[in-house]
């Protein structure tokens, strides 16, 4: 049976280039980068060589490189780092995010509600933009930060953080930006976008899992979360994945290099499906038709559960998800869907397809022959099929 990996946004293959750089480090060159004798010192030769290539990619300097376990850690530095910042001075604050970031941000921010601070959870229209307008409406004299991501984990709907991050810039407001899912699949240029904190994970990019970094713009004030020996220049204390951190800027290299060339190949492929897929009854694209990740599809097929067609499809050998490998497991419908306006048995409905660098045409002409089968079956004994008839 063929096998065909299209869940790239939950997590992907670990590029054999990057497992190459990595192995030395496990073995051979397993130095404590703290250490002053000579493995030691290679270690940190390679900890800062990585720094110096990860800064390259987004376009700092090296001193403004954070590494991290990833993703998750990376967002609740910077939301809790600002935080505790404020708390240092005895105040606390407003925080503006909006309603169809990750998870980890959102309860980050409801834990910080916990403790006092505000948050304004700004709302997105039906492809899950958010206005311009809004985020400079909820700005106060108190708001200390403003998160909004830079493409959606869901819909794979880009935001303009260049123009978001002005606004806040404006009112003298730090700005982050999730870019867990946009880096090496659309330009990142922490200049060029304007922003003081951005979060990029590993495993997203054909890197190994449990590493990531967290850009802080020179001069931006964050308490860190972890106090120890003070690595990373204090910021994240604790021996430093060496071995991680050399594979993550390896990926990050790679994956920056061949993007000119995989991106345009990887959305031809991508739009094939779409347009496969849309010619099936009762089924719609999510997110933005344009302002959208290369990678992503992400549609809904109306009296089927999403949980039952991932897992038909499973069994025919193609992978996928209904949202957020995060919260796959549960039950309730997904927040992004229902923040862009779909009622909660349509958001039930929802199937993500998230493309790589391993998938080929055949990969999609096989999903599209299996997955209209697939959702016919699965109507067939939908407790919805007498409306679906009708």
């Amino acid at each position: 049976m063929r096998q065909v990996y299209l869940d790239h946004s939950a997590t992907s293959a670990v590029d054999p280039r990057v497992i190459e750089v990595m192995m030395p480090f496990f073995d051979v060159r397993y130095g404590n980068a703290s250490s002053l004798h000579t493995m030691g010192q290679e270690a940190n030769r390679a900890l800062e060589d990585a720094r110096k290539t990860v800064a390259q990619k987004l376009h700092c300097t090296p001193e403004e490189i954070i590494f991290t376990s990833g993703g998750t850690e990376s967002n609740n530095a910077a939301f809790k780092g600002a935080a505790f910042t404020r708390l240092r001075k005895g105040k606390k604050g407003h925080i503006i995010t909006s309603t169809i970031e990750h998870d980890c941000v959102l309860n980050t921010c409801q834990w910080l509600e916990s403790l006092g601070f505000s948050v304004t959870y700004l709302p997105v229209d039906n492809y899950g933009l958010v206005s311009p307008e809004s985020l400079e409406d909820a700005i106060t004299g108190d708001t200390i930060l403003v998160s909004i991501m830079h493409a959606n984990n869901e819909i794979g709907t880009i935001q303009d953080i260049r123009e978001l991050a002005h606004i806040a810039h404006e009112r003298d407001v730090l700005f982050h930006t999730d870019a867990v899912q946009s880096v090496t699949k659309v330009p990142v240029d922490v200049q060029e976008i304007g922003v003081d904190l951005l979060s990029v994970s590993s495993h997203k990019i054909h890197g190994p899992k449990g590493v990531g970094c967290l850009y802080v713009k020179k001069g931006t004030t964050v308490d860190p979360l972890l106090h120890g020996g003070g690595h990373e220049k204090g910021f994240r204390s604790g021996t430093e994945n060496i071995p991680g951190i050399v594979g993550f800027s390896e990926a990050l290299a790679i994956g920056e290099e061949e993007r000119p060339r995989e991106m345009p190949r990887i959305e031809r492929l991508r739009d094939e499906l779409i347009d496969g897929v849309s010619i099936i009854e009762n089924s719609w694209l999510n997110g933005h038709p344009k302002r959208r990740l290369p990678i992503n599809a992400h549609f809904c097929f109306r009296f089927i559960e999403g949980e039952s067609l991932v897992l038909r499809l499973s069994g025919k050998g193609i992978y996928a998800s209904t949202g957020s490998a995060c919260s796959s497991k549960s039950l309730k419908p997904s927040h992004v869907l229902l923040a862009i306006g779909l009622p909660p048995e349509d958001a039930h409905s929802s199937l993500r397809l998230t493309l790589g660098r391993d998938n080929t045409e055949g990969d999609i002409q096989y999903t599209l022959k299996v997955l209209p089968e697939v959702v016919t079956d699965l109507r067939k004994i939908s407790p919805f099929k007498a409306s679906f008839q009708e």
